[in-house]
Order: structure tokens, then sequence, then C-alpha cells
């Protein structure tokens, strides 16, 4: 009795020894699924608001690169990482601006109230020697006008049509030439843009508009009597929105030269111009948001009718941020069209 006695005390002081080890292992795992996963939830909200911030001083620095949030010490920046963060806190460790380039890079890392910079607490790891954990992101944003990319009227305008006259009045942008064509804008005989030519550039197929790249001089290929192709529902939407009283926004393509004629004529394009469209006409009764609404009897003036043969678009040239993925970035050009991006 004697040795089973003594028998079953060695085995309880084995299985001891065996679940303290086990629970050295438990407490292990569990570190590892809890604040493993505190530190990836902690990753992505600092990564939501590094992007945030990145791409909220980008816009502010396209739009005017003397603004106080165009700036490495951007409250800006500090807000939108907060914003982000499940506890309203994070910490901007740098804005890096590099406004020749056009690029900002954000760089952020955890805050807890009343912490260490840059890293968070760790519950469970804690108990294993390992206290906190450094956690931070990064993201970069650039900004810049277009010099590539697509627009849903693949026409080219005039620079004289641009020039002086961004966030100016409304203009009628005559696409068919007549007496609809904007008068003494480098238009040539007939009010065409130049002899038989109407400024209209290649069209994608089977798509809404055409692909435009500035370094590549575009000839003319189509009057401008019949709307772009495969862009009803585009048009359809855009009816909507000026219905509700906000205006969609195209970039048209700007010429400053032009050689040959008619269906041989060539155009040097030099810019993207943001221009906020109001209206169009075109044959077939394609209009929009209705004849009524925007041609005929708005107060604008009889010079923006469109009516009869007109063929055009009635809006204004603005200065314009956008976000719109899919364009090729170069400097900041004069015409208002201006595209934020993320950057790597």
């Amino acid at each position: 009795m004697r040795r089973l006695r003594a028998l079953e005390e060695s085995e309880r002081g084995a299985v001891t020894v065996m679940l303290a080890v086990l629970m050295v292992a438990l407490l292990g795992f569990t570190a590892i699924v809890v604040d493993v996963g505190l530190v990836y939830s902690e990753r992505a909200q600092l990564q939501n608001g590094a992007d945030a911030a990145a791409l909220g001083v980008a816009q502010k620095c396209a739009k005017d690169l003397t603004a106080s949030e165009c700036s490495s010490d951007s409250s800006l920046a500090k807000g939108l990482a907060n914003n982000n963060a499940l506890d309203g806190l994070s910490n901007i460790q740098s804005v890096a601006l590099d406004k020749p380039g056009g690029k900002v890079t954000v760089n952020t890392g955890a805050q807890e109230d009343g912490g260490a910079a840059n890293s968070i607490s760790l519950s469970f790891a804690n108990a294993l020697g390992i206290p906190s954990a450094e956690v931070g992101a990064r993201a970069g944003a650039r900004w810049g006008s277009p010099v590539a990319g697509r627009t849903v009227f693949p026409a080219a305008f005039s620079i004289c049509q641009v020039e002086n006259r961004i966030d100016g009045a409304l203009q009628r942008l005559g696409l068919h030439g007549g007496a609809y064509a904007n008068s003494s804008c480098n238009y040539g005989p007939s009010g065409a843009t130049v002899a038989g030519g109407f400024g209209w550039l290649a069209q994608d197929t089977g798509q809404c508009g055409g692909s435009i790249d500035l370094a590549t001089s575009e000839g003319g290929s189509s009057t401008g009597n019949n709307e772009p192709p495969d862009c009803t529902a585009v048009f359809t939407k855009w009816i909507t929105e000026i219905n509700a009283g906000r205006k969609p926004t195209v970039l048209l393509p700007v010429f400053d030269r032009v050689t040959g004629e008619g269906s041989g004529a060539v155009y040097g394009l030099t810019a993207f111009a943001a221009f906020e469209v109001a209206g169009w006409k075109f044959t077939g009764g394609s209009e929009g948001p209705g004849v009524t609404a925007v041609f005929h009897n708005t107060g604008y003036g009889s010079s923006l009718d469109c009516t009869g043969n007109c063929r055009g678009i009635i809006g204004k040239f603005v200065k314009h941020v956008s976000l719109a993925e899919g364009y090729t970035l170069g400097p900041v050009h004069r015409y208002g069209a201006t595209v934020v991006q993320m950057a790597e």
C-alpha cells in the first residue's frame, strides 16, 4: 500500500508539471490568437488613416500649394488619421511632401491614451515578457494634371475657349460648326474648327467616349452630329444629377495648333480642361436633361440657345480636383483639371 501511495503521489507530481507546461503553451496560443488579432486590427485602422490622410493632403495641395494644410505639419492629416481609428487616437510620424513632384507620403503609428507613441499594449503576451508591439502604416498619394485617359466627349476644343475662362460664364461649345460654333476662336470657314473639320477625335469601339494621349496628335473622325456611341447610360445618369442640382464634370482635350483640313486635320493637344456640364444636344432628339430645362428659356440668354441644327454642349470650364482612376498624370496644368490618386 505504501508503494502504491508513493506511485500515486509521483504521478500526481508529473501531471502537475505537465499541466504547468501545457498552461504555458495554452497561454502562448491565446497570446497568438488575441494579441496578433489586435495587432492586425490596429494596423488596418492605421492603414485606413494613412490612406485618408495622404489623399486629403494631396487634394489640398492640388488646389493650392500654399494652403496651410498642404504642409508637413498639416492638422488635416492628423484629423483624418484619428477619424479612422476606433479609439480616435493615432500618431502621425511624418508627412513628407514633394510639391514639385506632386507627391505626399504619410507615416502613421499606433497611439494609446497615455502610452508610448507607435505601440500598443498586449494582454496575454505580456505574461510571456512581451508587453507591447510597434504598429505602423504608410501611404502615398500623388496629384497632377492628366496627360492620358478617357473622356466622354472625345472632341478637341480650342485653347482660346479655355484661356481666361476658368470659373467664368457658361459657354456653348459647338460640336458641328455652323452658326452655333464659338466665333473668333481659332475657327475656320463656316464655323468649323478648321476648314471642313469638326474637332472630333477617334472614339473607342464599344465604349462611351474615347482614349486620349496628349503626347500624340489626334486626327478627326466624326461630324459631331450624333452623340458619342454607347453613352446612353452615362447621359441618363447625368440627367438625374443635373435635375438634382448637381453638375457632372468631364475632362475635355484642348488643342493649341492644327494642321490639315477636313477629315485630314490633325490636332496638337496640350491639356485636359475640366468642363462642368449643364446640358447637351445632338441629332435625333438626343438632349439632356431636356430642351425646355436646359437650352430654351433658361435665362442664360439667346447666345446659349441650342435649337434647330445646333449640336453642342453647354457648361463652363472649372477648377476641378478628381479622385478618378485610369489617368496618367503629369505636372499640374493651368487649365483647371487635376487628379489625385493613391501612389506606392
